[in-house]
């Protein structure tokens, strides 16, 4: 937000700035005419307006969704309406409404684009499942990448990932390992994603359905404004992550209704500065700080993180933050504030010995640690299933500056209380009441 004010601070001081100095020019004419009494006077320069911003509409489909084949893909006519609006500033891209569209694998690369395009959807895009449209690789289904003006995507409209296809593993379809990860062949639509070092994306009133994974990615952004934004997809769609920033700064995240299989919000490594409010989740895992410190080389770091009056029904989790043995870098600076949940299965998880079900083999114990600090959960209220606080340390790199605050959580309907509904492991931790259920094995202030 101080961006913001920063902003229209300066546009404050710049119209200021016009208007004092438009005075003093009035003034010193009329100054010079009184003293030799024949100054020259220029009428003013009648600037021409600047034409308004074209639009180019995607036209209807060629041929029709009644053959859903590779020959119906219409990424072509995507790709030319695309150039055609990089050429003027502020052009926009518009997907009609009442037409839907097959598109394969597209990406929108704005390295020659002028600034602040816009992508108007109001139609419906659905994606191919047949795997020979997509190649070989798994790829991004709609990539916008280095559009170093900004991108507004905004509309009504929806993206349909028709994901169910790629849902199914069965253990019949051959798979290789990609950026080590497994894929499956045929490849998976794997994404929607912004990426390359862009400012001011802005996605805006869209609904993303049945994402076959991510249902919207960003990397390597900077400004970044979601709102008005729908992610829905069943609660059983394995890795249908709603939102995924990775090495993104200065991200505003609003207004969302977030339903899928996987982490309703997902915060990775290199992410700053990102703040996350009036949000919806549920079904899926709830809002997640990482896995991070996976891979034991890179370094993690993450901070300056706020989530603020978000909702959560039926979720395997709350407010999480997660890491892997082994790694390094830090997590630090850190509010969940105003958390509202139902039915959630453990409300508050810190976890330092997070093991992902498909990777036990990389799960040995080890020392290292990304080290927590400046953790605050506050107002943190509801229902649970199993377990109220879940807070697991390392014993090298133990939580520090640990806060829980206005802590009320109860058991859900047909759950009875058990001694066991919490849990802490090296946690240092300042509370203040209410502490609802009371934590009796948190460790207080002692560092």
């Amino acid at each position: 937000m101080s961006c913001i004010s920063l902003k229209r601070l300066t546009f404050m001081f710049v119209i200021a700035c016009v208007v004092w100095c438009s005075s003093i020019g009035t003034y010193i004419a009329r100054k010079g005419n009184y003293r030799k009494g024949r100054s020259k006077w220029n009428p003013p320069h009648k600037t021409t307006p600047k034409p308004k911003a074209p639009t180019h509409s995607i036209p209807p489909p060629s041929i029709g969704l009644k053959s859903l084949t590779c020959d119906a893909l219409e990424p072509r006519a995507f790709q030319d309406a695309w150039s055609d609006a990089c050429k003027v500033e502020r052009s926009t891209v518009l997907v009609p409404p009442k037409f839907t569209f097959l598109v394969g694998p597209v990406s929108f690369s704005g390295a020659n684009c002028q600034p602040n395009i816009v992508f108007q959807l109001d139609g419906i895009i659905i994606a191919p499942t047949d795997f020979q449209c997509w190649g070989n690789g798994s790829l991004p289904w709609l990539e916008f990448t280095y559009l170093r003006g900004g991108v507004t995507v905004q509309g009504k409209g929806i993206l349909d990932g028709r994901g169910s296809r790629w849902w199914k593993d069965d253990g019949k379809e051959p798979k290789i390992p990609l950026n080590t990860s497994f894929q499956q062949i045929p490849p998976i639509q794997d994404r929607n994603e912004f990426s390359g070092n862009m400012p001011r994306k802005k996605p805006t009133g869209i609904t993303i359905r049945n994402s076959p994974q991510f249902h919207l990615k960003f990397n390597h952004c900077k400004r970044v404004v979601v709102h008005v934004m729908t992610a829905d997809s069943p609660g059983d769609s394995p890795n249908t992550d709603g939102i995924h920033l990775h090495n993104s700064q200065d991200v505003l995240i609003h207004s969302s209704n977030l339903s899928c299989g996987d982490d309703c919000i997902y915060i990775q490594s290199g992410s700053t500065n990102v703040s996350i409010f009036n949000v919806s989740c549920g079904p899926g895992h709830g809002i997640s700080i990482g896995g991070l410190g996976r891979n034991y080389i890179s370094k993690a770091c993450v901070s300056n993180i706020t989530f603020r009056n978000i909702v959560m029904h039926n979720t395997t989790n709350g407010a999480r933050i997660k890491t892997w043995q082994g790694g390094r870098g830090s997590v630090q600076g850190v509010v969940f504030s105003n958390i509202q949940v139902s039915q959630v299965v453990r409300p508050i998880v810190i976890n330092q010995f997070y093991c992902g079900e498909k990777h036990k083999t990389e799960c040995r114990n080890q020392t290292a640690a990304v080290a927590l600090s400046g953790i605050t959960f506050e107002k943190i209220r509801g229902t649970y299933k199993d377990k109220a606080v879940d807070i697991a340390c390392s014993d090298n790199v133990p939580c520090r500056g640990i806060t829980l605050s206005a802590i009320e959580l109860t058991p859900a309907p047909n759950e009875r209380p058990r001694t066991d509904d919490t849990f802490c492991w090296q946690a240092f931790v300042e509370f203040t009441a209410p502490m609802v259920p009371p934590i009796g094995c948190l460790k207080l202030k002692s560092y």
